[in-house]
């Protein structure tokens, strides 16, 4: 058996390896952009199978495409999401500037696999078309920014209990440390009595309130200009597909997704991914800053402040003060 097939597309023929879920036009990517070895977020995936599964059960309800195809394309789609497959999204991230490379490799797994689950060879696309089909009323211009928001969307879901557990753990120490004095310093001099459970206290407010901003800033990212194809005007939408779409959308992720009062808007724009990129920075800085506290407050023994032990082991989690410790001393 060989170890690869021939497909063909606008530019000639190529050799794709025989297992390969993905085809020709992912193949030349694979040559045009070795260039960090890097592959796509997970979320990214996730989010692109998404976007493929709504708009297949949008054009099959409209009858844009047959009950067979939609049906197909539906259950690889979903089989993305599951996880299946994703070792065949191959393309470098660094690649080309739109996404156009990762979009074509998601249309290429998807009717690969909807092809075979329609019992059709690995790469002949006579059921199963990776353009007509599987992007089918979209562009890499409407889908590649509609991932992009809903995939930073999906990672602050799993993101956000990270905040509130770091915020909580921040808050038993405070309550754990509430009785023991010592004293609070400006630039590093002594000054007047607190609390080691009140230093604990700010720490936990000061990752609610980043964990508030960064929450506030993603709502803009709910916007999306899916529908808009190639230029936001729509071009070859079904005029009932982009509400369908969307609604799909959010059923499927599990997100309240909504349509943008202005499709060329959403699909230019990045100021909502900027906003989110810098309330990351902030909490960022936030972490920098309590961390080069605790280091401060366990620095010693001997001749550092010595106020806090913090674990050598991973397995101990948490750090705890010294039973010595207090203002009188």
């Amino acid at each position: 058996m060989s170890d690869t097939r021939t497909e063909s597309d606008s530019l000639g023929t190529i050799e794709v390896p025989a297992a390969a879920l993905y085809g020709a036009q992912t193949t030349r990517a694979i040559a045009n952009f070795p260039i960090s070895g890097l592959k796509a977020s997970p979320f990214l995936i996730l989010a692109l199978a998404m976007i493929k599964q709504a708009a297949a059960e949008a054009n099959q309800s409209l009858a844009l495409i047959s009950e067979e195809q939609g049906s197909a394309v539906i259950k690889a789609a979903q089989e993305v999401i599951e996880g299946k497959h994703h070792d065949h999204f191959v393309v470098d991230v660094f690649q080309a500037g739109a996404g156009v490379s990762l979009h074509m490799n998601a249309n290429e797994v998807i009717a690969n696999r909807a092809g075979q689950i329609l019992g059709e060879p690995l790469g002949t696309y006579k059921k199963i078309h990776p353009n007509d089909h599987v992007n089918y009323g979209q562009s890499t211009n409407d889908v590649f920014p509609t991932a992009m928001r809903l995939s930073v969307l999906l990672a602050l879901e799993d993101f956000y209990p990270v905040l509130n557990d770091l915020a909580a753990s921040f808050d038993a120490k405070a309550r754990e440390f509430k009785d023991i004095l010592k004293a609070g310093r400006t630039h590093m001099q002594d000054a007047v009595p607190i609390t080691l459970g009140q230093e604990f206290a700010a720490y936990a407010v000061a990752v609610r309130k980043c964990h508030q901003h960064l929450a506030r800033t993603a709502e803009a990212l709910r916007e999306l200009g899916l529908g808009g194809s190639a230029v936001g005007t729509g071009l070859n939408t079904h005029p009932d597909y982009r509400q369908r779409v969307i609604e799909n959308l959010s059923r499927i992720s599990g997100l309240e997704l909504l349509e943008t009062e202005d499709l060329r808007y959403a699909m230019q724009s990045n100021a909502a991914m900027a906003d989110v990129s810098a309330a990351l920075r902030t909490l960022a800085l936030e972490l920098i800053r309590i961390s080069n506290d605790l280091r401060l407050l366990s620095s010693g023994p001997n001749t550092g402040f010595n106020e806090i032990h913090l674990p050598s082991s991973p397995a101990r989690a948490s750090c705890r003060a010294r039973s010595t410790l207090c203002w009188q001393n």
